[in-house]
């Protein structure tokens, strides 16, 4: 019996790696384990190697570990590439005939994964054999394992579904009568957590329920989840969707939606974010509401397409010409992730600014169970609007002591609503003044940010004087939990917004700490620059990771012990 497993299935991209690994995780869940897993993709339609990780344990698990207990290997190359990662102690299992592997290492098995699936029904469905052998090896029984085949298939025909859950039997039988199973069985306890969802979902969710009726982007992975899953409830919630010819047409419409009177965002990658831009700096110029999610992977250019990283916190940041407030929100779990659409559009709204929600490919697509998302959270704010009836004569682009003024909704407003990208004054026209230009500037940016500072989403603080804090932001919430669970005299910072910067909450969490580090995944430590330069307090080090890979537990605390 072992107090948690990591179980890896792993083959070319059309395997079905990971329809397979979402029966696993559903499977666990529902035995009442918990489940954090990943997903490790190449960006080709077919071929090349993947792998679905889940780690499953009795208690709460929130980050990946870098060795698999179980490996379940569907081609030959699989082996290959997965072998080194199998932990002391470990199985992998493959198809030694059909690959053409003889000789057998320490730790290997073969199982007639093709065979027994074409028993079933055809060479397809050696995914869900994959998912019974691991039941057999980890579950009391079959069960919940067929319970997770027929909703990962409960879409398809029932030829189909039947030839899945038929496969899976088949590898559940053969593992429970020629595979040794007790040394890698759990047992779960029952716990309340319902929901087995991913940051995209989560995210995806949170602004359904901020009430947006209007979503568009261009498709970039990994931020194309988002827009999927609005699209999957679209006829519900009365959203429109619209598929933009590119990204500088995306963030445009969303303007335009905005400025008639609708919550609308936008999303893309780090690329797709690049062409935004200038739109980004006409919301601003126009004060009108936009929410963007910004979802990381490595660049610069194309990058790693399918990867992770924390490489954006600069551009976004900075990203739009000129000088506006604006507000960057930076989730760290799917319950954050919908927090932060939530607040995004309330933000947007009220400060009539860009609102950024910055996650990344690791956060969007790795999945966790978790006890429910509360969408009641936060009511909606749309902030000062004129209403019909109201004084005709009131500027669109009044000065005001908070920076903000009355929104016009074309057609609905009792006021003229115009807008003009080039400076303009309180009635929305033109002017080359540089005493209106100076107001205007401090109305868009001194007035809005010192309105968005009292609005700010707390760090999360864990051991305050600790004498080693961790700082992180966004996808590094997990392991950073973790790590300081574990290891002794530590604690951490985690920052869901990080712009405005929390500087007075930073200064007191770290107060008396003798070590400050911050956990990031890029490599020229960009929040302990943002640290530094908000607070004056200079980090003594950072633990960096820019391979495209999240973070493990083992790789953050060998940097601690390594006195980084």
């Amino acid at each position: 019996m072992k107090e948690e497993l990591n179980i890896r299935i792993t083959g070319k991209a059309g395997h079905g790696i990971v329809s397979a690994g979402m029966m696993l995780a559903r499977a666990y869940k529902d035995s009442g384990l918990h489940v954090f897993a990943i997903q490790d993709y190449m960006s080709r339609i077919r071929g090349g190697n993947n792998f679905f990780q889940v780690r499953v344990s009795a208690r709460p698990v929130y980050a990946p570990r870098e060795k698999a207990d179980i490996i379940v290997a569907l081609d030959k190359e699989a082996v290959a590439a997965n072998k080194g990662e199998l932990a002391p102690g470990g199985l992998l299992v493959l198809d030694g005939e059909n690959f053409g592997i003889k000789e057998l290492e320490q730790g290997w098995v073969s199982a007639p994964l093709y065979a027994l699936a074409q028993e079933a029904g055809g060479p397809k469905s050696s995914n869900s054999v994959a998912v019974g052998i691991i039941a057999a090896l980890t579950c009391e029984d079959f069960d919940k394992a067929a319970k997770a085949v027929g909703r990962e298939f409960s879409g398809k025909s029932g030829e189909v579904a039947a030839m899945n859950r038929q496969a899976a039997l088949k590898g559940y039988e053969y593992a429970a009568k020629n595979m040794k199973s007790s040394e890698f069985r759990l047992t779960g306890a029952p716990h309340g957590s319902s929901l087995l969802i991913a940051g995209n979902e989560a995210l995806a969710l949170g602004v359904i329920a901020a009430g947006c009726k209007f979503y568009t982007a261009y498709p970039m992975s990994p931020s194309t989840g988002i827009m999927n899953t609005v699209a999957d409830y679209a006829g519900r919630y009365g959203i429109i969707v619209e598929q933009a010819e590119d990204e500088i047409a995306a963030v445009n419409m969303a303007v335009g939606a905005a400025f008639a009177g609708v919550r609308s965002m936008t999303a893309s990658s780090g690329g797709g974010f690049a062409l935004m831009c200038e739109g980004v700096s006409l919301a601003a110029m126009t004060e009108t509401p936009l929410v963007i999610a910004v979802v990381m992977r490595p660049g610069p250019a194309t990058g790693f397409p399918t990867r992770t990283a924390q490489e954006d916190l600069d551009f976004v940041l900075h990203a739009g010409h000129g000088e506006f407030a604006r507000a960057v929100y930076t989730p760290g779990s799917p319950q954050e992730c919908l927090l932060s659409a939530k607040r995004a559009f309330n933000t947007a709204e009220r400060f009539q600014v860009p609102a950024l929600i910055l996650s990344d490919q690791y956060l969007a697509e790795s999945f966790t169970n978790i006890e429910s998302l509360d969408t009641s959270a936060e009511p909606p704010d749309r902030g000062s609007i004129s209403e019909p009836g109201g004084d005709p004569a009131q500027d669109r682009y009044a000065y005001s002591q908070n920076g903000v003024s009355p929104r016009a909704f074309p057609g609905r407003s009792g006021t003229l609503a115009v807008a003009d990208s080039d400076e303009h004054g309180t009635q929305g026209h033109i002017t080359e003044l540089g005493e209106v230009r100076v107001k205007m500037t401090q109305k868009r940016l001194h007035l809005k940010l010192a309105g968005l500072a009292k609005e700010i989403l707390a760090p999360t603080v864990v051991n305050p004087g600790a004498k080693t804090m961790l700082c992180g932001f966004g996808s590094t919430l997990g392991v950073m939990r973790e790590t300081c669970a574990a290891a002794k005299d530590t604690g951490f910072v985690h920052y869901p917004q990080v712009w405005p910067f929390p500087e007075g909450a930073t200064l007191a969490a770290l107060e008396g700490a003798l070590r400050v580090l911050t956990v990031e995944n890029n490599a020229s430590g960009q929040l302990a620059r943002l640290i530094r330069r908000e607070t004056g307090l200079k980090p003594a080090g950072s633990i960096l990771k820019y391979d495209g890979r999240p973070f493990t537990l083992e790789e953050v605390a060998l940097a601690l012990e390594g006195g980084i």
